[in-house]
């Protein structure tokens, strides 16, 4: 199943956890949180959305932070996916 965003939607797909912290510290399974960081699977048209012209600053591949109680969540092909307006999108990780 291909999942194609209308208007000013975005398709993400949330990045892993960190199982360890940086001074070496194992999370277990519970206490870790949902990070908010993901990539761009897809992205939106954009256009006029609510009376008003959107034009999309992100793209497909990018890494982005979102968020954190943004979107929808999807089930497509085994795979969990969020789909968030683009306004849900707080920044874009450059490496």
């Amino acid at each position: 199943m291909k999942l194609v965003p209308l208007g000013d939607r975005v398709v993400l797909k949330q990045l892993e956890a960190e199982e360890t912290t940086k001074s070496g510290i194992v999370l277990p399974g519970q206490t870790k949180e949902k990070p908010q960081q993901a990539e761009i699977i897809a992205v939106g048209p954009g256009g006029i959305v609510d009376g008003k012209e959107i034009e999309m600053n992100v793209e497909k591949g990018q890494k982005v932070i979102f968020s954190k109680y943004a979107g929808t969540e999807v089930e497509a092909d085994d795979e969990t996916y969020i789909i968030v307006r683009q306004s849900d999108i707080l920044a874009i990780v450059e490496e």
